[in-house]
């Protein structure tokens, strides 16, 4: 992906944001293309015939234990007589095969019935689903927790080991969440929402126990997110999770945010329980298809 590649994906994704009212790549997805990749990067352009402009994206990267594949298409190529994103997954889904094959899942904002069928097509099926859920800033006087839990600021160049250890435990398994390195976490304080204040760690018995990262959107009204909540396992059953996250909230009003969003696993039972009874309600589904692509046979 050399700079011209870049700069006409980043066109392609404003065309998309715009039409479709979210981003269309994720924030993960986003860094690797700006800054070149990890390894098992791999970004495929869609190019309109006899035409320079980009009409699709899709982009490739390896987890610890799968693939995962995200793509874009321009909305005037939406149709099923343009086969642009099934072109495109079959790309990537080929490409995973060249490197030896394995699990692959490939996640789709607000999908529609056609997502079905391409993914069909591309021999997946439907798998994990994340859902966005928001509410309303300020948080309720009842929802304030007895004996809330002392936060204070994320210290750039002190708490990064730290916060990788309790994080990658507490998210242990995860596909996007649990194997941060350095290399990721530095990234994330590097990009332009990145604000320490909200970044709240929460310690106890001298060590990291519980953390809400917040981020707010450059939006309008500028939208705010719970980024990761996360407590340590050893610390579970104390109440850290809801204390934190009123803490999160209560940072994101002394901001000026007047609303907050948060993404959960759909199958995640206790999170979504927790967010419910803060008040937090469904505003979208995002979803992942998934498969086992085989290795390619050696030339």
């Amino acid at each position: 992906m050399g700079e011209d590649d870049i700069a006409a994906v980043a066109a392609l994704l404003r065309v998309a944001e715009a039409a479709d009212g979210h981003a269309p790549l994720g924030e993960h997805k986003w860094l690797d293309l700006v800054h070149g990749g990890r390894a098992g990067f791999a970004g495929f352009v869609a190019r309109e015939p006899g035409h320079d402009r980009v009409v699709g994206y899709a982009q490739l990267s390896r987890g610890p234990d799968s693939w995962a594949v995200e793509y874009v298409v321009h909305p005037a190529h939406r149709h099923h007589e343009d086969p642009v994103g099934l072109d495109l997954l079959r790309a990537a889904l080929t490409e995973i095969g060249r490197e030896g094959g394995g699990h692959v899942h490939v996640w789709v904002p607000k999908p529609t019935a056609m997502h079905d069928e391409i993914a069909s097509a591309a021999g997946l099926a439907r798998g994990r689903e994340l859902l966005q859920l928001r509410r309303s800033l300020p948080l309720e006087p009842e929802l304030a927790v007895p004996g809330d839990a002392r936060t204070r600021a994320f210290r750039v160049g002190e708490d990064e080991a730290a916060w990788l250890e309790l994080n990658n435990r507490a998210f242990h398994g995860h596909p996007e969440q649990g194997a941060w390195g350095l290399a990721t976490l530095r990234e994330r304080e590097q990009q332009p929402w990145f604000d320490p204040a909200g970044f709240l760690l929460h310690e106890r018995e001298g060590r990291l126990a519980a953390f809400c990262w917040t981020k707010i959107h450059d939006d309008e009204p500028p939208l705010g997110e719970i980024y990761v909540l996360g407590v340590d396992p050893e610390m579970q059953g104390h109440g850290l999770g809801r204390k934190l996250l009123v803490a999160g909230c209560d940072h994101l009003t002394a901001r000026g945010v007047p609303t907050v969003m948060l993404y959960v696993d759909a199958d995640n039972a206790p999170a979504i329980a927790l967010y419910t009874a803060a008040g937090f309600h469904l505003d979208h589904r995002d979803r992942a298809y998934v498969g086992d692509i085989a290795a390619a046979p050696s030339p």
